[in-house]
């Protein structure tokens, strides 16, 4: 495989695989997010008996969506790193600098990065939603729990 086709290859798998696995992290997130949102609609907290009953099940997949949040900018930082380590190499191998191509190779690997923040932090702000809708639910569970002991 010639050099300037090997480094095509090489960032293109770069640029596939890491946006890939960032935009299936964001589907998952996006998804967890709107299915938990639909569940704490249909809640009804008189039905459980103890608060812990409530707890477990509010929290079923937030902590995926907090993992998302906070591992997306370091899939994208991967993505820069081995974009610019690709880089660099092909530039060693050739022996020339070209600037262009230099520039490129950079670009592409920025932005990786940048859809890592594009994902985590959409992530972050559906778990603080989410954190703040259960904070609440348990909230009324304790008070309708409280007045009917009293």
């Amino acid at each position: 495989m010639e050099n300037s086709n090997w480094l095509e290859f090489a960032h293109s798998a770069v640029d596939y695989g890491i946006i890939g696995i960032l935009v299936i992290m964001s589907i998952v997130s996006l998804w967890l997010f709107i299915e938990r949102m639909m569940a704490y609609g249909s809640v009804r907290i008189e039905e459980y008996e103890t608060k812990e009953e409530l707890e477990l099940d509010l929290g079923n997949n937030v902590s995926t969506i907090a993992t998302i949040g906070s591992n997306a900018p370091y899939v994208g930082l991967l993505g820069t790193v081995l974009g610019i380590m690709i880089t660099f190499y092909s530039l060693g191998d050739v022996g020339a600098v070209d600037p262009k191509k230099i520039m490129t190779g950079l670009a592409l690997a920025l932005k990786a990065t940048a859809m890592g923040l594009v994902v985590a932090i959409p992530a972050i702000v559906f778990y603080n939603i989410l954190l703040r809708k259960m904070e609440r639910l348990i909230t009324l569970w304790e008070i309708d729990a409280h007045k009917k002991q009293g």
